[in-house]
Formats: C-alpha cells, structure tokens, sequence
C-alpha cells in the first residue's frame, strides 16, 4: 500500500491535529484500556495484607484479599489477575517439594478467586523459585541447574494448578523445552483447554529485585549459590535469541508469549510481534514498578501520567497487554 506524498510547510502543519484534546484523542493511534491490563499480585499464607517496602503501594494478599481483589478486578474491567505466592522460608527445601502440592497456597487462593469471581482469568506462575531454599527456578545437580529433571517437576506444579481452575499456565523458568512437555502432559489429563502463555524471551535483568523481595527469595540465587540465574535466562545483549526462544515454544504448543522486563525490552516486543503474529505480552516487572513509584514520591515524575504512559508505550510497541502491578490504579484512572 502506498503512502500519501508528504505535503510541505505550510500546508502541512501537524499542529492541527494536536490543537484541541476532542481532536488528539480522535486520531491517537493507540489506546489502553482496562482490557489491556493482567494484574500482578502475590498472595501469602496468613491474613490480610502485608506491604512490600520495595515497592509502595503493593502489599502481600491474603486469599481472603485475593478473593476480595477478584470481585474488584471484575467490576474495574481487568481480565485476569497472576497470582505468584510467598512462602514461608521454613517450608522450603532444595527441590521445591512445594511447588506441587495441590492443597498449597496457590491452588487454594486458585480455587476461592475462581469461585468469587469466574468471570475473571487466573494466571499461574510454573516456576520453582519461590518454593526452593536456593532460590532458583529449577533442580540443582552437580552445580548446574538439571533441565530436564526440573521440566518434571514444572509438569507436576502445572498439573495441580490446572486441576485447582487456573486458566493460564505460564513457564517463567526457562528451562528447554517444557512447553511441548507441559502441553502433552495437560492433553493427557483432559486439560485441553488450560492456556499456555510462555515467558519465551525472559531475560537475566536487575529489574527482579523487589520482586524477590515480595515473594521472599531476598538474594537468593543471584550469587551466593553455586549457579547463576544467567545460565538459564536470556542474555541482555540478545534479540535474535529472543526469536529463536519464542518460534520454539510458539512451535511446542504455547498459545500466548511474554518478554520479560517490559520497557528496556520493547525493541523485542515490536520483533516478536513482527514476526509471529501471536497474542504478545510485556512484563512490567517489580523494578520498573518501584523506579517509577520512588520518582513519584520524591516529586520527580507525575504519576498519574507517567503511569499510562509507561503503560500505552506496550500498547505502541504492539503488546496484546501488560501484565502489571499497577494495573487496579490504571484502571481506575482509564476509567475516570
């Protein structure tokens, strides 16, 4: 399709279309609404809530609180929710025994937010970290993360949360191949219909570390244990590694993929999009979260605007959605 032949100054003037709001929001190119938004939440095994000091303004929910979240999240028009949990530093051990017990917290908080509120998605988190003592995403052997022993355990984690009504089943651990084994394994049980959205380009960032924080992993597997989480996760250098790792578990029967962060990675959000024509979602992680709320606080930034901001710019790179911890206020906002 060919493009119009620019027309010179003054008869061009791009100023016309900006004059006015009534005219800036009839031609805006892109638009968020609450539609757009999967709200980021951990839940903990105890009551009520319980702030998180690296990110204002986001606390730890009890399932009461989740339950209670669920119902807000379907009267503010927000489509899902992911659900990530904390746990108790004694229940841990090596091999994250946890992860796959179908009456632990995630599939209880599962099961009462499904029956608050069906209306709502609930999105799960298959990764080992926040269960294991060492805090990484899969199995230890010999001083390396095992990849093929972990994706069992993942498989047996997925199981459960499916069983408990998790729509979403999304791989954050990066380990090779556990879509394709994933998706055999629901197939198998009759689960058919559970979704699969991979974290496919999920990359080795300091933007994660209010999130350790919130789930409780501290600096757990950053470098005092004897792997690094670089062995597993994408190097920050990389896009055409990012395509590679997305046509795969495009190709191993994920529905949806993720990059993982957000901002710093929207050149990867605009490739992926380009180049599959899947559902594509952007991560705004904990770091970006807390670097937007602390400018805020210190008077530094508008946060109302730079919240739809940071927020439109995924809509611009061409993300299906964002998956954010801001997204109850967004949608509050969006809808003012």
């Amino acid at each position: 399709m060919s493009k119009a032949p620019l027309a010179a100054y003054p008869a061009l003037r791009l100023r016309r279309l900006r004059q006015a709001d009534w005219v800036r929001r009839m031609v805006r190119e892109t638009a968020l609404t609450p539609a757009d938004l999967i709200w980021s939440m951990v839940v903990h095994d105890g009551e009520g809530q319980v702030p998180v000091p690296s990110m204002p303004g986001v606390s730890r929910f009890s399932i009461q609180d989740a339950v209670a979240a669920a119902k807000e999240a379907r009267a503010l028009g927000i489509p899902a929710i992911a659900i990530f949990p904390h746990i108790d530093g004694a229940k841990k051990d090596a091999t994250g025994a946890l992860a796959h017990d179908p009456d632990g917290l995630i599939c209880r908080a599962v099961k009462a937010m499904k029956d608050a509120a069906p209306e709502v998605g609930i999105m799960c988190d298959v990764a080992l970290d926040p269960f294991t003592d060492h805090g990484h995403d899969g199995l230890i052997e010999n001083g390396k993360i095992s990849n093929d022993a972990t994706i069992e355990r993942l498989v047996l984690q997925g199981l459960v949360q499916a069983q408990a009504g998790c729509d979403i089943l999304a791989p954050s651990d990066m380990m090779d191949g556990r879509c394709g084994v994933l998706r055999s394994a629901l197939e198998a049980e009759g689960l058919q219909d559970v979704m699969i959205m991979s974290y496919a380009a999920k990359f080795a960032s300091a933007f994660y570390g209010p999130y350790r924080d919130a789930i409780g992993s501290g600096k757990l597997g950053t470098g005092g244990s004897p792997v690094d989480k670089k062995t597993y996760q994408m190097d920050a250098a990389n896009h055409q590694e990012a395509l590679r790792e997305v046509a795969m578990d495009i190709a191993e029967g994920a529905d949806m993929v993720m990059v993982k962060p957000g901002l710093p990675y929207l050149d990867i959000v605009r490739q992926v999009v380009d180049a599959f024509q899947v559902p594509t979602f952007a991560y705004q992680v904990s770091g970006e979260y807390a670097m937007l709320m602390a400018a805020a606080q210190n008077g530094w930034l508008d946060e109302e605007r730079a919240i739809l901001e940071t927020l439109g710019s995924f809509k611009r790179a061409g993300a299906s959605g964002v998956i954010t911890y801001f997204a109850p206020r967004a949608a509050r906002l969006l809808g003012a």
